[in-house]
């Protein structure tokens, strides 16, 4: 049972391969736990954890195609040639990674390439994204409202994984993401937004720094939200 509840498990420590995405037990049996829910029409989102290919770990559902886990935010760290390891120091660098390897900074997406990238490839190879999840988040708002965004081909290739919660307020609550979403109903950004037009990297020392917060505290408020959830699920 405790273990079921650690969110602040560092999934570095279980992983072979380097990456907890492929192949962390511990971390798909986390999601397992987690998404095991009611969906849109009282529907339930069924999960199982199967180990596929060269040990690489899945979820297989019933409602719709297998799912991995993802993480959601780059530290980019040791990225771009390293040109901003020098703006946060080695202990901030170091608190940035383990943060997003919490389970807060995990979430799923499909599996499985459908005539192009897999959702978890486009957003990290999109230079408009560079993998963060805010800017994932804009554009699946944008998908649900049937606006275009960097990622649309892409979310529109995985309609059926995103239509299992109907729109994006559903979404947005399944997968405990309230503290993403502003008053006014706008994405917290983690940097200024202006539709894409900027790069989605940090431009200097202040921004970097500001990213590095508000992605922290965006984790540490959703992995408050996940521990609620599992302790009802564990204990109820």
């Amino acid at each position: 049972m405790k273990d079921n509840i650690e969110v602040g498990y560092d999934f570095r420590l279980d992983t072979k391969c380097g990456d907890p995405d492929t192949d962390s037990l511990k971390l798909y049996n986390f999601h397992s736990l987690l998404w095991n829910q009611k969906v849109a029409n009282n529907k339930t989102l069924n999960l199982q954890v199967l180990n596929k290919n060269y040990g690489r770990l899945i979820l297989k559902t019933n409602l719709t195609d297998n799912l991995s886990s993802d993480r959601m935010f780059p530290h980019f760290i040791g990225k771009y040639n390293g040109k901003l390891d020098s703006w946060l120091s080695d202990s901030d660098k170091e608190k940035l990674q383990y943060k997003v390897r919490t389970i807060g900074g995990h979430i799923v997406f499909p599996a499985h390439r459908k005539n192009g990238f897999t959702i978890n490839q486009a957003r990290g190879v999109n230079r408009k994204i560079s993998d963060r999840f805010d800017l994932t988040l804009e554009c699946i708002k944008r998908f649900y409202q049937n606006e275009e965004s960097p990622l649309s081909s892409t979310l529109c290739r995985y309609s059926e994984f995103f239509r299992v919660f109907e729109n994006f307020e559903n979404y947005i609550e399944f997968f405990m993401l309230q503290d993403f979403i502003k008053c006014n109903g706008e994405i917290n950004y983690a940097l200024p937004f202006d539709d894409f037009n900027r790069s989605a990297l940090p431009k200097s020392k202040k921004e970097y720094g500001d990213y590095m917060n508000i992605t922290v505290e965006l984790i540490d408020k959703r992995n408050k939200r996940i521990f609620k959830r599992i302790k009802n699920i564990v204990y109820v």
